[in-house]
């Protein structure tokens, strides 16, 4: 089933997880929409200006998967309205900053990019079918090196002012 001109429900919803497992990760009707919505507003205007393949790392999951990866049941992956993902040998950065000048969404987080590596970390994107609820909320997940826990810190601007000198 196709989401848009580029991507399919299957590459939304594949988990490696899922299939060791055995758990069904198909989503309902209105978890499909959320994926479509997400797909015609945000990961295909990003394929179609970068014009590089969008590689998805994490998509749909539902409650159970979530929880068996370690991951909240309340995020938005399990509506159906995030993913994770990557354009290789486009830095994240650049992109990340691209879709918050350029596109709707509610969450966009610069997950694990380190400054100076282009390569680093991924890019995660979430959207809400009621436009105006949308956050469009800028940041940039980092592991704090003394506790060990994940910290979510707000963007202003765009990723680069934050290390220009």
């Amino acid at each position: 089933m196709k989401l848009s001109k580029n991507f399919s429900l299957a590459e939304l919803t594949k988990s490696q997880t899922a299939t060791r497992m055995g758990l069904d990760n198909n989503p309902s009707e209105d978890e499909q929409e959320n994926l479509r919505l997400l797909c015609e507003r945000v990961l295909q205007p990003i394929r179609d200006h970068f014009n590089h393949t969008v590689t998805i790392s994490s998509g749909y999951r539902n409650e159970i998967l979530s929880n068996k990866i370690g991951s909240s049941s309340k995020s938005q992956h399990c509506k159906g309205e995030a993913a994770d993902f990557e354009i290789f040998g486009t830095p994240n950065n650049e992109v990340s900053d691209w879709i918050k000048e350029n596109l709707m969404f509610d969450q966009l987080i610069l997950e694990f990019w380190i400054p100076g590596q282009p390569n680093s970390g991924w890019v995660h994107v979430s959207y809400k079918k009621e436009i105006n609820s949308n956050r469009k909320e800028y940041l940039m997940a980092i592991k704090n090196p003394e506790s060990g826990k994940v910290e979510y810190k707000p963007i202003m601007g765009l990723s680069t002012d934050r290390y220009v000198k």
